[in-house]
């Protein structure tokens, strides 16, 4: 039983990292302005129409 117990520990540590990861992820991208955006895209657009 013991065993069972670590890995639904193991789990919730993995859920709550991943949730973290995420979050991380989601403020970096909310922090760009409309202007950085489009000058991203076009820049990834030109990068790969140059490929």
């Amino acid at each position: 039983m013991k065993a069972w117990k670590v890995v639904g520990l193991a789990g919730l540590v993995g859920v709550a990292a991943t949730g973290v990861v995420i979050a991380r992820g989601e403020r970096k991208r909310k922090s760009y302005t409309p202007e950085e955006v489009r000058d991203r895209i076009k820049t990834r657009v030109k990068e790969a129409a140059s490929a």
